[in-house]
């Protein structure tokens, strides 16, 4: 094999790019806490409280950008669970990563703002917003403010994702087939994200055995790396000992 040497002095100047930009992006951020696109830019990122298309209906406080800001350990074991999942074509969706406590500060202060119409109602058909917090399905104080607690899905790489959200048109509620509820672009879980039912129970009895295999699946390559599932929310999970304080900086744009 002819193997042509490349010059030393280029190859070193693209490793310091590479750095640069990667350092610059890490000063946007506390220490600890990285982008998880810096980590795996393969992992797909739908950062809900960044949109419209979440319980509250507008972007919440603090998510300056749809980016998935987690702590570097998090990240990393993020991509190893990536990695397992793509040799199956499959890949990770993250709804929620760190949240700035004053996101969750403002989803105190709609559960108590009196109102309810048909568009929050989707997200939680059978429970009043007022007992959300009382039945731990929102805290006040969020592990999401730790960097060490995620909302996410799988998605089907085989499969057709190109459902997108309309805010303009009525949904079913989440606990309807999937065909009928506001699209999510991964695998039929059972409900959709943020769905505030029984039904959302990680081991539901209400859902059919193969929406009960993807959520199996989704928590043992979890689990696998580390990671705990919260019994009330199939999407859900932790690194136990990866926290620590709540945090409240916004979520800067990623420099690329």
């Amino acid at each position: 094999m002819n193997v042509r040497m490349q010059p030393v002095k280029p190859i070193l100047a693209t490793f310091a790019t590479i750095a640069a930009i990667s350092q610059a992006s890490a000063q946007l951020l506390p220490g600890g806490f990285v982008y998880l696109r810096d980590i795996d830019p393969t992992i797909i990122q739908d950062i809900r409280y960044a949109t419209l298309n979440n319980f509250v209906g507008k972007p919440l406080a603090g998510y300056g950008a749809g980016e998935c800001v987690v702590k570097r350990e998090v990240g990393l074991r993020l991509k190893a669970v990536q990695a397992e999942l793509a040799r199956q074509h499959l890949s990770l969706k993250m709804f929620d990563c760190y949240r700035p406590a004053r996101a969750s500060a403002e989803m105190v202060a709609w559960s108590r703002n009196g109102r309810e119409p048909p568009s929050e109602r989707r997200y939680n058909p059978a429970i009043a917003k007022t007992e959300l917090f009382r039945l731990g399905y929102i805290a006040a104080y969020s592990q999401h403010s730790t960097g060490a607690a995620l909302d996410l899905s799988l998605v089907d790489l085989k499969a057709d994702n190109s459902g997108k959200f309309d805010p303009g048109r009525t949904y079913a509620d989440c606990t309807a087939p999937a065909e009928v509820r506001a699209p999510e672009g991964s695998v039929d879980m059972g409900t959709g994200y943020d769905c505030t039912d029984v039904k959302a129970h990680t081991a539901a009895r209400s859902i059919t055995p193969a929406q009960r295999a993807w959520r199996n699946r989704l928590v043992a390559a979890m689990g696998r790396q580390g990671f705990v599932n919260y019994a009330k929310e199939w999407w859900h999970f932790s690194l136990p000992g990866a926290g620590g304080p709540a945090y409240d900086f916004p979520i800067p744009p990623r420099r690329n």
